[in-house]
């Protein structure tokens, strides 16, 4: 089935983390005739992890590595450094319609109990005389391992570990507020989408403020791997790697705000052709 724009998308959670991101390392992703919206050596960067059950391409995982914030008076707007997904015809339409650096990649999944201990009233003096209680709860805790596939390679990029003993209010069915809100962005420049491109989602949830998620790059063996085969000259796939490993950083840079979207539904807008080029100025995703 064909994917055109002004298509939607509908997830029950998604996860929205601001970082503070170097401005040095975010300029690589970003078109010279854009102006980076920075202050003291930093931009607002960060990702969007989501699980949609219910879109033109079916259900699928989706990781969309936000560069930074650059300006587009009188606001801003956001830069994706890449988007990885579990469906190939989401990557498809992602590349070809909407100028995003999209990728194929595999998400894995595991869920572990967090036991978390809770003292009775009298704890601390039953405990002296060895009779204290404790109460044990036990919440989830769920690791998402992020690897892109390319062909028969394959490359991690991260491991987002979802924390759930979040601050809750009294009432632990309550989500947040329901909002609606859209997001601006520019894309394109890319090997498959050369043009300069603009825009918007249009978000409709209920969010609420959670604990940042933990994120963790590739194993140290790893890296030392995707390092020697770097460092045999400059080859198509190097700058591909380079590109890989600039998201890799701006996953793991200084988390500042985790937003929670619940009952989350998407309406992505067809993008505006801002400028025609036919080469791309940014390295291949």
């Amino acid at each position: 089935m064909a994917i055109h724009p002004g298509f939607s998308k509908a997830g029950k959670v998604a996860l929205y983390q601001l970082h503070l991101v170097k401005a040095e390392t975010v300029r690589a992703f970003i078109p010279k005739e854009l102006r980076l919206v920075e202050a003291f050596g930093y931009t607002l960067g960060g990702f969007f992890l989501a699980n949609y059950d219910d879109s033109p391409a079916g259900v699928f995982d989706e990781l969309v590595v936000i560069a930074g914030i650059v300006w587009n008076p009188p606001t801003s707007c956001a830069w994706a450094a890449r988007v990885l997904v579990n469906s190939e015809e989401a990557c498809h339409h992602g590349r070809k319609e909407v100028g995003l650096p999209s990728q194929v990649a595999r998400f894995s999944k595991r869920i572990t109990p967090v036991p978390r201990q809770t003292k009775d009233k009298f704890g601390g003096f039953l405990n002296m005389i060895g009779v204290g209680t404790t109460i044990c709860h036990s919440k989830d805790c769920m690791d998402v391992q992020v690897t892109e596939v390319v062909g028969p390679a394959s490359s991690d990029i991260c491991n987002i570990k979802l924390l759930t003993d979040v601050p809750t209010p009294k009432f632990n069915k309550w989500m947040g507020p329901s909002i609606t809100m859209s997001l601006p962005s520019f894309s394109g420049q890319t090997e498959y989408n050369p043009n300069l491109l603009k825009y918007s989602c249009r978000l409709a949830c209920r969010v609420r403020a959670v604990r940042p998620a933990k994120v963790s790059g590739p194993s140290p063996l790893k890296k030392e791997r995707n390092h020697d085969s770097e460092s045999r000259g400059f080859t198509a796939e190097k700058v591909v790697d380079n590109a890989r490993n600039l998201s890799i950083s701006v996953m793991l840079s200084k988390p500042i705000l985790a937003l929670e979207f619940n009952f989350l539904e998407m309406q992505v807008e067809a993008p505006i052709i801002l400028s025609n080029k036919t080469t791309s100025s940014l390295p291949a995703a």
